[in-house]
């Protein structure tokens, strides 16, 4: 069994957050799971932020949305690749 996660740093949160929700609706069909953290609350709220993904699709899919991020700016995105020993 194997799984892929994409982690995503996003370091300009409140300007590039549209950006990064219309790619990753674009390309929802491969999410099968998305988690969203960001450091504060209310007033406090940072401007930067994670998401973790657990990803489907093909590697070049893949490949595809990871670069369809990074060029977004004040991101960086990294591909997990898991599995266990058999």
């Amino acid at each position: 069994m194997k799984r892929t996660i994409m982690a995503v740093l996003v370091g300009k949160r409140k300007e590039t957050a549209v950006t990064v929700q219309k790619i990753l609706t674009g390309w929802g069909c491969l999410i099968k799971t998305r988690l969203g953290i960001h450091d504060g609350i209310q007033k406090d709220c940072t401007n930067r932020g994670l998401i973790i993904m657990e990803l489907t699709g093909t590697p070049t899919q893949i490949r595809t949305l990871k670069h369809k991020l990074s060029l977004v700016p004040d991101i960086s995105v990294k591909v997990i690749e898991l599995s266990l020993k058999k």
